[in-house]
């Protein structure tokens, strides 16, 4: 349970890799911000100002930014200490050990593939927003998750004067396997691609911001007093406006950040890691906090944030810019569709790759690392988390899955930023090419803060995801621990490197691979 990999064996993986290093600290950056605007703004920033902090959700955001800022100079510090695929679970398999190490692939199924699903919904929305501009009507029972009453403006839709019930979100179940295919086959973006999404997304959010704000500032004596009035609405319960909805509402809102930890996969394929990782992931969480907040007073500011309860808040928005910006509207549907697109393509990608590497480290079966013999990816994989996030986009609602998205990625988040500690504490010496500042104590504040924000999330998601993970620790014990390669004692060290840690050379002296 307790074995870990060396920090040698993972260096001499990233050393070994035979992928190439092609990208700089602005391709990271870019994939960062890529990552972060598609998830959140055009997501789940409704529902956190609807159901939880009204206009104060301005300030969620600021609690969230921060919040995630210590975990990202967490991820800073081990993304360019131990720069290799696999993320937050390598960085527990190489500090807290091989159970730590599950736990966190357990985690982060959470939080790449149920985001995966959160996006496929809000992309719905868009879709079914966009065709509806043209006349074109997906039928509304086939819009939303099994057995929910339809909703729109803050109330229910009719239809022949009945409320609607939905029975399956079709659009965000379609997209999840249509992408699915695509990463089969080995289409996968390049970084050009990416920058190229990157730009349309932001434009895209520029101009509403431009526009948007034009029209907020020329009115804005009126709306403040309609729509920010009370800025912080009196609180109506557990989590329902007041300081507690805002606390809340960062627990939702933090898992529009994930983008930024998405950047420490990239590490064997950084041109200089110990350099452009942090410049990476902490620019990345800078640019897209700013963004938020902007975008976030207009949203409220614009309409009543009763209202953005949807799963696409900003054509909510845009479509209450008036008439004469209809064809704008539809830009920024667009926009935000390719945006979202590229969003679920590069969390199940990322979810696949968890996967392989974990069934590499033989904590899952071997059939899922095994490669396709044409197209060269992980295609069984891949087909079963196309189908995990399909069915999850198709019957689930979008709240309760980001609940557990946000549940999953704060308990991760915790996880690093305990490694940071520890790594500190067993390796002193080990070269690093960022350092938190003001250790021990935000690595502290990270853990703290992070599990704070999770006891905020309503009681049965909080016992879903404890059955979840207790299921997840039985399957540990069961296949994972009996199949693990390095309980088997395969690849300890690499060749004639001394190991950190004592338990991997016992004996002392150089240690040699068989």
């Amino acid at each position: 349970m307790f074995a870990r990999k060396s920090i040698a064996q993972v260096q001499q993986e990233s050393a070994s890799s035979e992928l190439k290093r092609t990208l700089g600290k602005w391709n990271l950056l870019l994939l960062g911000v890529g990552c972060i605007i598609g998830a959140g703004i055009f997501v789940r920033t409704g529902s956190a100002a609807a159901l939880h902090a009204g206009p104060a959700v301005l300030l969620s955001f600021v609690v969230a930014g921060i919040v995630c800022a210590f975990a990202g100079l967490c991820y800073a510090e081990l993304s360019s200490t131990l720069p290799v695929s696999g993320s937050a679970y390598t960085y527990g398999y190489t500090t807290l050990g091989e159970f730590v190490a599950w736990i966190m692939g357990a985690l982060l199924l959470l939080e790449y593939g149920l985001a995966a699903s959160v996006v496929a919904v809000g992309w719905s929305g868009y879709v079914v927003s966009l065709l509806a501009d043209f006349g074109l009507v997906i039928p509304p029972q086939f819009t939303g998750p099994a057995g929910y009453t339809l909703m729109r403006d803050g109330a229910p839709v009719l239809v022949n004067g009945a409320e609607v019930t939905t029975l399956f979100n079709l659009p965000a179940f379609l997209i999840c396997l249509a992408l699915a295919a695509l990463l089969v086959v080995g289409v996968s973006e390049s970084a050009k691609v990416n920058n190229l999404i990157v730009f349309i997304k932001v434009s895209v959010l520029a101009a509403f911001i431009v526009v948007g704000g034009a029209i907020v500032l020329s009115n804005l004596p009126a709306l403040m007093e309609a729509n920010w009035t009370p800025f912080i609405p009196e609180n109506t319960g557990p989590g329902e406006f007041g300081v507690d909805g805002i606390m809340r509402a960062a627990s939702i809102v933090f898992f529009a950040y994930i983008g930024f930890e998405a950047v420490s996969t990239a590490g064997q394929e950084a041109k200089d890691p110990k350099r452009d990782m942090p410049f990476g992931i902490i620019g990345s969480l800078i640019v897209c906090t700013v963004i938020y907040m902007l975008v976030a007073a207009i949203m409220t500011l614009l309409v009543p944030y009763n209202t953005l309860n949807v799963p696409d808040p900003v054509a909510v928005v845009v479509d209450a810019f008036g008439p004469q910006w209809s064809w704008l509207a539809k830009i920024i549907k667009i926009g935000a569709i390719i945006g979202l697109t590229s969003v679920v393509l590069v969390l199940m990608y990322a979810q696949t790759r968890i996967f392989y590497t974990m069934a590499r480290d033989g904590l899952l079966p071997k059939v899922f690392a095994r490669v396709h013999p044409r197209f060269q990816t992980p295609h069984i994989n891949t087909i079963l988390v196309g189908l995990l996030t399909a069915v999850a986009a198709g019957f689930l609602d979008i709240n309760v899955l980001g609940d557990a998205t946000s549940v999953g990625t704060l308990a991760a988040f915790a996880i690093v930023c305990l490694s940071v500690i520890y790594l500190r504490r067993s390796a002193p010496d080990l070269p690093r090419g960022f350092k938190v500042p003001f250790y021990p104590v935000l690595p502290i504040l990270g853990i703290l803060s992070c599990l704070y924000l999770i006891t905020t999330v309503p009681a049965h998601i909080l016992m879903y995801f404890g059955i979840y993970m207790v299921i997840m620790t039985l399957l540990y014990f069961v296949y994972g621990m009996s199949h693990s390669e390095l309980g088997k004692g395969h690849t300890v060290t690499a060749d004639g490197e001394m190991p950190y840690f004592p338990e991997d050379n016992p004996d002392g002296g150089t240690v040699t691979r068989d």
